[in-house]
């Protein structure tokens, strides 16, 4: 009979075998997001001043997102979609052309990379496990964290599950703080301020994201 106390075995060979190497696969020009955030906005006709006042963005972030200076985190990514009235999938990876895929470990596409607000750090680095359906309302997506000492919150719509595949995560969700563990997942809505991140070094996550 095992102690009680003792954890569940995990077979760290099979969290390796699911992650890969997320610098494996197809790759795509990372600047690609804030060229999308920019060709949106001028087909609304809308003026970088206009676009800061509904989101509450400052007029300088907003200038540095479109020219890549800073990647946005998906959080603002997906406030940018919704007050651009345009599919967040579009912005994320591209709009998509099929009723379904199928994602092999080698034809993960790299999509993006987020900083922080200043640009000066890296947080995540995504990899899309479908970016060919048309009209899909979720976002799938393989994605290596950084250690974050700011703790930048997010706060938007929609609502974000996340499954831990190696590392530590660190998930914090308003006042409260968890460490989560490979196998361990978590569920909630996105208009609670939060943050995920690594707790030491970096951690690899599924993340599933509705834009609601």
């Amino acid at each position: 009979m095992e102690p009680k106390n003792q954890k569940p075995h995990i077979n760290v060979d099979y969290f390796e075998d699911l992650t890969g190497d997320l610098t494996e696969g197809k790759s795509s020009s990372v600047p690609e997001i804030g060229k999308r955030i920019r060709t949106l906005r001028e087909e609304r006709g809308l003026s970088l001043e206009a676009l800061a006042e509904v989101t509450g963005y400052g007029v300088d972030l907003l200038s540095r997102i479109e020219t890549n200076d800073v990647q946005p985190q998906l959080g603002t990514v997906m406030k940018l979609s919704k007050a651009l009235d345009g599919a967040f999938g579009r912005l994320i990876s591209g709009a998509g052309d099929k009723p379904y895929t199928i994602t092999r470990k080698t034809e993960r596409k790299s999509i993006s990379r987020s900083t922080t607000q200043k640009g000066q750090r890296q947080l995540y680095t995504y990899k899309s496990l479908a970016p060919d359906v048309k009209g899909r309302h979720m976002e799938a997506l393989m994605v290596q964290l950084e250690e974050s000492p700011d703790e930048e919150t997010s706060l938007h719509d929609g609502e974000e599950f996340i499954f831990v595949l190696e590392g530590t995560a660190l998930l914090k969700i308003g006042d409260e703080r968890f460490e989560l563990e490979p196998g361990d997942s978590a569920y909630y809505l996105s208009t609670t301020p939060h943050l995920i991140a690594a707790k030491e070094t970096t951690a690899t996550i599924l993340a599933v994201l509705y834009e609601g």
